[in-house]
């Protein structure tokens, strides 16, 4: 009876051990693999997130300045030694008023606004502007979120999200150019008392840049991250043991 008793418990763990071997064969098989960036490829992201870090920057920079226009009447308009000229931007617009003595005889305009002068300032508030500034900037964070996020975790699955931000972000940048550009066009067609001449100026050329920055960027990172994509399925060895 005894030894019955210890076949059968033999054979019992033989099976156990047995299924377990197979449970966890089944189970590795079962497994995904995670695609880890190499050094090289982590380095190509960094390079792309640069360029993207230098249209972040600048898009700063042109938005918190105000020199996108500015608007100048002809210098001998007021008849006397002073003539004005004004420089706008997004948040605020400044009148300067300039010595007539003091400008390029062959200009005919007022200006240009680095010229020594009495100031005034004013406060501006575009609704349209603002809405599309607020949401630029929410995509530019959402992009750098991304990227900190690929880099840490050493996967490309955020590159996707972050090219359609940085992308987006450049067409908004362009937009914001756009629509201010169309402000000013109806400012001066509203009026006609005075004239004045316009032209855009280096804040202008700054957003403009900036935007086209963000969105070559937003297309690196879809190119670094086509490689890498997360539903790509790992298929096996040809040398593996069957």
């Amino acid at each position: 009876m005894w030894s019955n008793f210890f076949v059968q418990q033999d054979e019992e763990g033989r099976i156990g051990v047995a299924g377990a071997g197979q449970g966890g064969v089944k189970g590795g098989r079962g497994q995904r693999r995670v695609h880890r960036m190499s050094d090289s490829q982590e380095g190509k992201i960094k390079l792309a997130f640069f360029v993207a870090i230098i249209g972040v920057t600048l898009t700063v920079l042109g938005m918190g300045t105000e020199f996108w226009v500015e608007l100048a009447q002809p210098k001998n308009f007021s008849g006397n030694q002073t003539c004005q000229m004004a420089h706008y931007g997004l948040w605020k617009g400044c009148v300067r008023t300039l010595w007539v003595a003091d400008i390029d005889p062959e200009r005919t305009s007022c200006g240009p606004a680095e010229l020594p002068g009495g100031e005034s300032s004013t406060g501006l508030h575009d609704v349209k502007l603002s809405a599309v500034e607020a949401n630029l900037l929410t995509m530019m964070v959402m992009g750098s979120l991304c990227i900190a996020m690929a880099l840490s975790k050493g996967v490309a699955f955020f590159l996707k999200p972050a090219s359609f931000c940085f992308i987006l972000s450049g067409v908004l940048v362009l937009l914001s150019v756009l629509i201010f550009h169309q402000s000013v066009l109806a400012l001066l067609s509203s009026d006609h008392s005075v004239p004045l001449h316009h032209e855009l100026s280096w804040s202008v050329a700054c957003v403009g840049s900036a935007g086209a920055i963000l969105i070559f960027g937003g297309f690196l990172f879809i190119v670094l991250s086509l490689p890498f994509s997360p539903w790509q399925k790992c298929l096996p060895h040809k040398n593996s043991a069957t």
